[in-house]
């Protein structure tokens, strides 16, 4: 599907080409977005100041990047979840909770507001519903809170902190969740949000303060704000590539969306139509996000 004439465009801010960007994360103390290539094993360090987009090779697939509240990263990787030191480049294990389902690995993660880390599997053969959502608690206690997940993807609160979100992608659908802040559970899962046919899948995905959710549309060519309570969309914003793939707000007022993108499965004519795939696009927003969550329990 092709851009509509009447959306916004964002625009490319890192000319990136990364085979699989992902998880933007916004570090408002330092002023850093934070984000990774899956398939090129690396986390990456965007200054907007300075327009330097530094990158880590972690040695493995990594699918998200979050800060911990004490110094540093949590990842969630290819072979489990790790502490990473940004200065040493040092990866300590946290837990594999799958080492022994070697055709799957972990893909979307994100902090919850009280701390806790929550990621989710998902089978690299496709298709097949072998996945799990993991809750890491600040502690260092992983706690399985879902399984029989096709693609665990994006994550996202409600700004009241009652409601938590989740997507696997195949449903095309958003689903909410009740959330207890005190005790991370959940329950009550009910769809709220579905993808009309031809716009791709749901992928990542970031809640703004007016509480509606912002959906990056993975072979959609964009982003869209949706109304959980009604699951009417609300706005949209065209991406010059087909596979968008999350979305987070960012920026001294966080109003401004940032976009990562990916050029995999891409055939040789589909990246001359969107060179700028793979990259990271950002996009300002007449309403302001929320802040992202550090892992041990603070904003970021």
């Amino acid at each position: 599907m092709g851009r509509g004439a009447a959306e916004t465009e964002a625009e490319l801010i890192i000319d990136a080409k990364a085979s699989l960007g992902e998880g933007p994360c916004w570090d408002a103390e330092n002023g850093l977005l934070y984000w990774v290539d899956i398939l090129g094993h690396r986390v990456h360090i965007y200054d907007p100041a300075t327009n330097r987009d530094r990158s880590i090779d972690v040695g493995q697939m990594v699918s998200a990047v979050v800060k911990r509240a004490s110094g540093g990263f949590v990842i969630a990787a290819k072979n489990g979840l790790y502490f990473l030191d940004p200065q040493t480049e040092e990866l300590i294990l946290i837990t594999d909770p799958e080492s022994g389902i070697p055709g799957n690995r972990f893909n979307d993660g994100k902090c919850d507001p009280a701390g806790r880390f929550w990621a989710g599997t998902m089978s690299m053969s496709g298709g097949k519903p072998a996945g799990s959502l993991y809750r890491l608690d600040s502690d260092g206690t992983l706690i399985k809170m879902m399984e029989g997940v096709a693609c665990s993807n994006g994550l996202a609160w409600s700004p009241g902190r009652g409601t938590m979100y989740y997507i696997d992608s195949p449903t095309r659908q958003v689903t909410a969740m009740d959330y207890d802040v005190s005790t991370g559970r959940i329950g009550n899962r009910r769809a709220v949000i579905t993808l009309p046919p031809g716009e791709g899948v749901p992928d990542g995905m970031t809640t703004d303060s007016e509480g509606m959710l912002w959906v990056a549309q993975w072979g959609g060519w964009k982003v869209s704000r949706w109304n959980p309570y009604t699951g009417e969309r609300l706005e949209t914003v065209s991406v010059p590539a087909a596979q968008v793939t999350s979305c987070a707000f960012g920026g001294p007022e966080l109003n401004e969306l940032y976009i990562t993108s990916a050029r995999t499965g891409l055939s040789e004519s589909d990246l001359a139509q969107q060179p700028s795939a793979g990259g990271v696009f950002r996009w300002k927003s007449k309403v302001k996000g929320m802040p992202a969550f550090a892992y041990g329990g603070q904003t970021v």
